[in-house]
């Protein structure tokens, strides 16, 4: 059986970490289902950077510490080679209007160089770019 990929986003890192975050619950909830051998975890070094940086300014050092620890092991990660990163300044340039970071924009370039269809996610803008979002955001 071919394993089912699903790319995770800061947005769902953080809600995991944080128990005062509105979609901590869901996130939380959603975690075991997709830790399931039928499913490989995906992300980028960017959103691992991210991640890292935002939790460590929000909850502190220790708490980005042990999201390292506790969940870089479970993740495949995929690093951003100069081509990506131009394909990813490029629809940055022309959506960044909309409210879309670089971050997302390598995102959304990793998940259509790959294949991957549904995203594990807080935020609109990738549903807004055609993946599926799960969990589904009302």
């Amino acid at each position: 059986m071919e394993k089912e990929l699903i790319y995770v986003d800061t947005s769902a890192f953080y809600a995991l970490i944080d128990r005062s975050d509105k979609f901590y619950k869901k996130a939380s909830a959603l975690w075991p289902f997709l830790l399931e051998d039928h499913i490989t975890l995906i992300t980028s070094n960017y959103v691992v950077f991210e991640t890292i940086g935002l939790l460590q300014n929000r909850l502190g050092f220790d708490a980005a510490r042990l999201w390292c620890e506790n969940i870089l092991d479970v993740l495949e990660i995929r690093w951003v080679d100069n081509e990506k990163n131009q394909l990813a300044f490029e629809l940055w340039y022309n959506l960044g209007q909309k409210l879309l970071n670089l971050v997302d924009c390598i995102s959304f370039i990793t998940m259509r160089q790959d294949r991957i269809k549904k995203v594990f996610c807080f935020k609109k803008n990738f549903q807004e770019q055609g993946f599926e979002v799960i969990p589904q955001l009302e």
